[in-house]
């Protein structure tokens, strides 16, 4: 969706720029159909980052809280990555694997729908 600047001919700097984390990759988190998430969450990561370093760090401290979380079997999830089928590589970096600046990482558990199976 377009944004349109109320002043005419406004010129704002982008603040968001990967230039502005330090070497870092803003990277976003979301699991589908657990709605206690309202949305998908935020972390600064070096693109040096082994995906192994996301499931065994990033992952639970985004959903841990989730009573449902410990019960996930990692086999079976169903990775997107910019709304594109991805098969994360454990060893692999994140950089080597396509992830970039403000990409969008989204998992979904097939065999867990949610609490009460309400997608909550």
């Amino acid at each position: 969706m377009p944004v349109y600047a109320l002043k005419p001919n406004y010129k704002g700097e982008r603040m968001d720029r990967v230039e502005n984390f330090g070497g870092n990759l803003i990277v976003y988190f979301g699991w589908d159909e657990h709605r206690m998430f309202c949305a998908a969450k935020a972390f600064p990561l070096p693109p040096s980052t082994p995906f192994a370093a996301v499931m065994e760090n990033v992952l639970p401290e985004a959903f841990g809280q989730h009573p449902e979380f410990s019960q996930i079997n990692w086999d079976t999830a169903e990775w997107l990555l910019n709304n594109e089928p991805f098969k994360p590589q454990m060893n692999a970096t994140l950089e080597s694997q396509g992830i970039d600046h403000k990409s969008l990482i989204r998992f979904k558990t097939p065999e867990l729908k949610g609490y009460a199976s309400a997608g909550v």
